[in-house]
């Protein structure tokens, strides 16, 4: 599951892979993947044949690892600084926020993706801020803001007033919940050239950071969620 790495960087993948692995389940028999429910699916022919003609994917990821994915669970090691500006580094940047993009969502961390490096990349652009009704802008406090890169990411909590709200998340599909969150906090880091950056956020730019900087620690919003809320976001449609 390790990225292809030079050794100065590749030993942190190594290591935490290693320990996931402790906690990942039994290794799937051939042809068979493993699904929540303990029981076992069976690939299709074709699916089998392309997994014996194509290697399978390795991190970073062109897609968003889902829970129960044992990479979602395990704390992200921290970069070495020196590091942020090799190619393989700069490799899980250009696709956390390529993906992200794609996705069309506000953030995505690096375990996400596979590689459990303490790495988020955040934006929110004013055509997907502007998607919301005027009014939910307002209540949640909604403003876009440009990219931005954070690696080795430190967070302090500026209000400790709590404010709950919605929220989502791409490891979680197709579902929501209320999440308390703290109402603005300071999140500083290193950016993708390796210089310090910190940025002081207010409503809900502070929840996406709280909810990135849950990520790096093993920690998904159903884990904070009110669970009475937690709901499908498509519930409506299997009634139509």
């Amino acid at each position: 599951m390790a990225c292809q790495l030079r050794p100065a960087l590749g030993w942190v993948l190594t290591h935490t892979c290693r320990r996931q692995a402790l906690l990942a389940p039994k290794a799937c028999k051939p042809g068979v993947r493993a699904v929540s429910s303990n029981l076992e699916k069976k690939r299709s022919y074709w699916q089998h044949l392309r997994r014996m003609i194509l290697k399978p994917p390795t991190p970073p990821y062109k897609h968003v690892c889902q829970v129960g994915d044992p990479i979602l669970r395990c704390q992200a090691a921290p970069v070495e600084p020196a590091q942020i500006a090799s190619q393989e580094v700069q490799a899980v940047l250009v696709t956390l926020v390529r993906v992200m993009r794609r996705e069309k969502c506000v953030a995505l961390s690096a375990p996400q993706l596979g590689v459990p490096l303490q790495i988020f990349v955040t934006e929110y652009p004013e055509k997907l801020c502007y998607e919301h009704p005027p009014s939910i802008r307002e209540i949640q406090q909604i403003h876009p803001f440009p990219l931005r890169v954070f690696v080795n990411p430190t967070m302090k909590v500026l209000s400790s007033h709590l404010a709950t709200f919605p929220e989502g998340c791409r490891s979680v599909g197709d579902f929501s919940a209320c999440v308390p969150r703290y109402q603005a906090v300071e999140v500083s880091g290193l950016n993708e050239a390796g210089e310090e950056t910190s940025w002081q956020a207010s409503g809900w730019a502070a929840r996406v950071i709280q909810h990135e900087m849950d990520h790096l620690q093993g920690v998904l919003f159903i884990d904070k969620m009110d669970s009475q809320t937690f709901t499908s976001i498509r519930w409506a449609t299997v009634h139509e």
